[in-house]
Parts: structure tokens; C-alpha cells; sequence
């Protein structure tokens, strides 16, 4: 057989470096591929955090990407199915403040995406100006799991109430201490986005006899705690017409921030980062428009991909083709033009 002048040691080698590359020229373009689903692990049904992921599922499908939603007890939970290897999720809704006593490490962030408020809500004729005046009544902290448990332990224990004491401090669902605060068969109730709903907010909001605490100590409570925001909800900006709240309300709060393994792909990173500007870019009471997501960061370290679209966008081709059809040229140019080179004399 015709060699090309190659001795047959010589054309052997040459036909099997051809073979060897082109073996791992197409393993490495079908492993280079996006994967065409992502699982994220939420919140509670009917929470702020579930509805949420429901808005990035309709993003992610028009752009030909299945999203997995995994329920939870909210943030805490959250955490820690992304911090166990085991557990097969890829991204996940953390609010801050709630990494305690986990391993983080290897976890970075996509960025924050929006401000999470505490909302304290009270019965009693007259206004609670201190959480330490809540010490000796029956208290709704949130479940287990939850992010709204880890900040109301850590803000009634600066207060001086602890489990174990004389106050009561039950673990309810949010539906459950909503609606033991309405009966009055608990005193107080915090109630946060990750596991209570909007439907529960506005109802308590508008139920009389109940109040929505002032933290009137907002810029101490931010300075003591530094993953806490100070937020102000405006007079009547509620309801007008029942001029609900009835004064500025100063509340507290970390940011949420999506959170994901690090072998994420980088396709993904960008997918999910345009869908929380879709999501969560346009204003609201508690933010302007255009403030999230954001690069901020706090416990976890932002990506480098995550980054790289701060900084400068979608890559080019991500940024003027359809997912698949960008993601299928990238591969091409990825694997078989270091090919070509390798191969060419």
C-alpha cells in the first residue's frame, strides 16, 4: 500500500495518531455539549422561591432547555442539597446567612437576584417597638430547612430569647402560622420568600388587628450583621385607599443569590444569568430597575463564567444564534480546528 514515502514504523504511528485523534475529537464534542436539562431545588409549593423557578422554567424551555424543579423547605435546605455530592441538583435559590456549619467551598454563585425581607407580623393594641418585647409569647419561626428559621434565631437570640426559655417557639409551616395568627393561637409570626407565600403576606397585611413590626433598628441590626440589608416599605404603597401600611415601614433582609455546583456548564451560567434579568430586572417596591442580578458577593465566591457575562455579556455567538445552534458551532470550533492544526503539517 502506498505509504507516502513513509517507512511502514513510520505510517503506522501516523495512521494511529490520526485514529486517536479523531476517537477524542468526537467524545469531546458530544461531552462538550450543554446538558439540555438543569435541576434547581426551590422552595415550598406556593413560594416566592417556587413561583420564581416557574418563571425560569418558561425562560429555559423557549430557549430548548428542560428545568428539573426539586421542592424544599426553602434555603437551608437548599444549601445543603448542593453542598452533598450525592444529591443530583445543579443550582439552587440561598438566601444569605445560612451557611453555618456547612462545607461550602466548592459551591460559587451566579450572583444575587433579589432582596429578601424579613416580615414580622404581631397581634396587640399597641405597637411593639423591640423584638425583645416578643420574649414570653408563642412565636412562629419557620420550619426546619428554611431560611426564615436561621435569621429569626440569630436576631432573637440578639435579643435575648432563646430556645429552651420562656418563650415559645414553634417550627409551623408558613399556610400553618398565618393562619394561627389569624385564630390567635400564636402571638407573632416571621414570615419570609422562601417559604411563605405572596398570598399569605397580603392577607396578613390587610387582616385588622394584626401589625407588621417596624425594625426601628435597622441600621444597627445591618451593621451587627453584615449579610443584612436595610429595606423601607412606603406608606399605603399596599393599598391606597386603606392607606395600608399606615407609615414607613423599616424592614431587614439578606439577598437571595442562585448558587451552583462549579461544573456547571458555562453555556448554562449564561442561560440562567439572562433569565434572573428577564425574572428579576424590572422594579419593584423593593428594588429599581436594573439593580439584579448582581454580582455581589458574600459567603460564595461569583464564577469566573458568571463574571465573564457581568463584564461583557453573552459570548458572540451565544449572543446572535439560537442555544443549540451556538452551541453546536462552538463545539465544532472547539474540537476540530486544534484537530486540523495537530494534524497538519
Amino acid at each position: 500500500m502506498e505509504t507516502f514515502g513513509l517507512g511502514r514504523a513510520a505510517a503506522f504511528a501516523a495512521i494511529l495518531l490520526i485514529v486517536s485523534v479523531s476517537f477524542f475529537a468526537a467524545y469531546w464534542f458530544f461531552h462538550s455539549a450543554p446538558p439540555d436539562t438543569v435541576t434547581l431545588t426551590s422552595g415550598p409549593e406556593g413560594s416566592v422561591f417556587q413561583t420564581n423557578a416557574e418563571k425560569y422554567r418558561k425562560f429555559l424551555a423557549r430557549k430548548g432547555v428542560k428545568l428539573k424543579i426539586l421542592p424544599s423547605q426553602g434555603s437551608q435546605e437548599n444549601l445543603k442539597r448542593l453542598s452533598d455530592p450525592s444529591f443530583q441538583v445543579d443550582i439552587g435559590f440561598v438566601q444569605g446567612g445560612v451557611t453555618g456549619g456547612l462545607k461550602i467551598d466548592k459551591l460559587v454563585s451566579l450572583g444575587s437576584i433579589s432582596y429578601q425581607p424579613l416580615l414580622v407580623f404581631y397581634r396587640g393594641e399597641k405597637p411593639i417597638e423591640l423584638l425583645s418585647g416578643l420574649a414570653g409569647k408563642r412565636l412562629a419561626v419557620g420550619p426546619e430547612g428554611s431560611g426564615t428559621r436561621t435569621l429569626a434565631l440569630t436576631l432573637l437570640a440578639g435579643n435575648g430569647i432563646e430556645p429552651g426559655g420562656g418563650t415559645m417557639l414553634l417550627d409551623l409551616e408558613a399556610d400553618e402560622a398565618a393562619n394561627a395568627l389569624i385564630e390567635g393561637k400564636v402571638d407573632a409570626v416571621f414570615l419570609m420568600g422562601d417559604s411563605a407565600s405572596v398570598q399569605n403576606i397580603r392577607t396578613l397585611l390587610r387582616t385588622e388587628g394584626i401589625h407588621l413590626f417596624d425594625f426601628t433598628q435597622a441600621d444597627g441590626y445591618i451593621r451587627r450583621i453584615n449579610y443584612l440589608n436595610k429595606l423601607e416599605l412606603p406608606k399605603g404603597s399596599i393599598d391606597f385607599g386603606r392607606d395600608i401600611p399606615s407609615n414607613d415601614i423599616n424592614l431587614i433582609g439578606p439577598t437571595v443569590e442562585i448558587i451552583a455546583r462549579p461544573d456547571l456548564h458555562p453555556a448554562l451560567s449564561d442561560l440562567l444569568i439572562e433569565a434572573a434579568q428577564e425574572v428579576h430586572g424590572s422594579a419593584s417596591l423593593l428594588r429599581r430597575r436594573g439593580e439584579f442580578p448582581s454580582p455581589l458577593e458574600h459567603e460564595f465566591p461569583i464564577s469566573s463564567d458568571a463574571s465573564r457575562y457581568y463584564k461583557s455579556g453573552k459570548g458572540f455567538l451565544y449572543r446572535y444564534l439560537p442555544f443549540w445552534m451556538a452551541s453546536l458551532v462552538n463545539r465544532i470550533i472547539v474540537v476540530f480546528v486544534p484537530m486540523i492544526v495537530i494534524l497538519i503539517p
